[in-house]
């Protein structure tokens, strides 16, 4: 945990992504606004893109696209597999993971992810320039221990799970899905969570 997340940042950025074949697919059916809740890595260079949209336009994305749909809290979701475009495979072959994107217009997409370092950060952004893409930076916050109430594992924990959305109502994660991208099981995120928000209400109420 200590040597891969031990500088993590919490990036946004918007690009112009034409390469993106989901990004396509939806403008082939007419869909312009949607957004990806998740990615993940496939072998042979595809990728696996939950896709937030209606039922209703889940309805018209070929078959042979999708691998599953999901039921959300408050809508649907369905997983797309395409090959991998440069920005996705940017984030994610640099031990980084997308906390969300979505589409703003002309071809642009806006990406919140996490990544663990400010090398890898850099790293991520020189392979999109190397790419030819132009990359604007809207936010990039770095983990900073303030040595109060917590420790420095609960501080950092807490504070990924604020920045991804897992204190948002609805969730925009869930434990097993952000216990496995950080590399501990659901129960020691569980109790590192448990520790440490009791450790806040203790000093908040002393």
């Amino acid at each position: 945990m200590k040597k891969l997340w031990d500088e993590p940042y919490y990036v946004t950025f918007e690009i112009k992504n034409e390469k993106c074949k989901v990004l396509k697919l939806m403008s082939d059916l007419g869909i312009q606004q949607f957004k990806i809740r998740d990615i993940r890595g496939l072998s042979g260079g595809l990728i696996r893109h939950l896709v937030e949209l209606s039922l209703d336009e889940i309805k018209h994305i070929p078959k042979e696209k999708i691998n599953k749909i999901v039921k959300l809290t408050k809508s649907s979701a369905a997983w797309i597999e395409s090959e991998g475009c440069d920005v996705c495979n940017a984030i994610l072959s640099h031990g980084s993971f997308l906390v969300s994107g979505r589409t703003i217009q002309n071809s642009i997409i806006l990406y919140n992810f996490v990544t663990p370092s400010f090398e890898a950060y850099k790293s991520i952004i020189s392979a999109l320039e190397t790419n030819k893409f132009e990359v604007k930076i809207l936010n990039l916050g770095r983990f900073k221990f303030k040595k109060k109430v917590l420790t420095e594992t609960q501080e950092k924990i807490l504070w990924l799970a604020l920045k991804t959305g897992f204190f948002d109502y609805p969730k925009k994660i869930s434990i097993d899905k952000l216990s496995r991208k950080l590399g501990i099981s659901a129960s020691t995120f569980s109790e590192i969570t448990r520790r440490g928000i009791r450790r806040l209400l203790e000093y908040y109420f002393e």
